[in-house]
């Protein structure tokens, strides 16, 4: 039945194969279940249900893309498109969160049109390659930006308007202590390197008494009650034109971000053809835009390719079945919501993957 559904020998897979591959997605990407309610938490979203939300919505998004586009590639909400929703939206436009997602979910609805259209298809092959992989870097210094932030090695200055933090600041010597030791193990192309430096680094937080000790490791997942639904019901809010420019800007920003890391990922796993074609892309488009639609609904910032894919497919992955497996490990993943309220928020996660070229160099 597999290999119906997946092609697995025409790709010259196994399933062991694809398995080793998504647990290294997994593994790899697993930080998004701290960061990104960490991130929503500062618009106003309660953090639990913004966890529950975060692993559903990527579970969700990597069946689509898997059993819809048969890419082993993940789709989960994006650092660029959270903090764009929280700083820039929320706090910077001063929207509720309810709106913005309703924001979101119109987004979603124009993905869906122009990708029916074969819109994003024709835009994707008119865009130059090095513009499609400077807007990935783009964000990425923007992530690295508010990652500094939230670490207290940035701090606002009056006089030029950015300054350097104070190393007095406990806050700041875990902060430094977290990226170093994320860029060595990102440098020694350790597995996983980025969820690796973010538990060491929450445990070292916890024995110099800067992190809280979790109250448990094991529990049931939080409810989703306190977002699900608000994007359908503040539908009717988006009728100025301030909220029609986040609508447009949310759909521009998700579209340049996700294409860039598309065809990165699937330069990589070989699937492009001689002509500089990908096939089935608009499989791949429908799904990201159907992901973008369930996560709105539920309560997150919009899905999109995740970069970190390309670990998993540097270990072998080349089918759905990998985005299969993956999205089953982050539905696993729920019962493990207490360590995320002692996780730090200093941000030390930065643009590392972001700022190198989406073919993963």
């Amino acid at each position: 039945m597999l290999e119906r559904i997946f092609h697995l020998s025409d790709a010259h897979t196994t399933v062991k194969g694809e398995l080793i591959a998504a647990l290294t997605t997994f593994v790899s990407l697993s930080y998004i279940l701290f960061v990104n309610p960490n991130i929503l938490h500062a618009a106003g979203i309660n953090k639990g249900a913004a966890f529950t939300v975060t692993a559903v919505a990527t579970a969700i998004g990597c069946f689509l893309m898997g059993l819809i586009a048969n890419y082993p590639i993940a789709l989960a909400p994006t650092l660029g498109s959270a903090a764009f929703f929280t700083y820039n939206v929320v706090i910077g436009m001063h929207i509720n969160w309810q709106t913005a997602l309703a924001s979101v979910l119109v987004a979603s609805f124009l993905f869906i049109l122009i990708t029916i259209l074969k819109l994003r298809e024709k835009v994707v092959d008119a865009i130059p390659k090095d513009i499609k992989y400077a807007i990935s870097a783009g964000i990425g210094l923007f992530i690295a930006f508010i990652g500094l932030q939230n670490g207290k090695l940035i701090v606002n200055n009056s006089s030029s308007l950015v300054g350097l933090g104070s190393f007095g600041n406990p806050d700041v010597w875990l902060t430094l202590f977290g990226l170093i030791l994320t860029v060595i193990l990102m440098a020694t192309r350790v597995p996983g390197s980025i969820f690796i430096g973010m538990i060491i680094t929450a445990i070292f937080g916890m024995c110099i008494g800067q992190i809280p000790l979790p109250h448990g490791i094991i529990s049931t997942a939080p409810s989703m009650a306190p977002t699900f639904g608000h994007a359908i019901f503040h539908l009717k809010d988006i009728n100025t034109p301030q909220l029609f420019m986040v609508v447009l800007t949310f759909l521009l920003v998700t579209f340049f971000d996700t294409a860039g890391t598309l065809i990165g990922m699937t330069q990589q796993a070989g699937m492009v053809d001689k002509n500089g074609k990908i096939p089935r892309i608009g499989k791949a488009f429908l799904s990201d835009s159907l992901a973008m639609v369930e996560g709105a609904i539920y309560g997150t910032a919009p899905l999109g390719t995740s970069v970190e894919s390309s670990a998993g497919i540097a270990m072998g992955g080349r089918t759905g079945l990998t985005a299969v497996f993956v999205g089953i490990l982050f539905l696993i993943s729920m019962i493990f919501s207490p360590p995320t309220s002692s996780n730090p928020n200093n941000g030390h996660r930065t643009s590392i993957n972001y700022c190198r070229s989406p073919n993963g160099k």
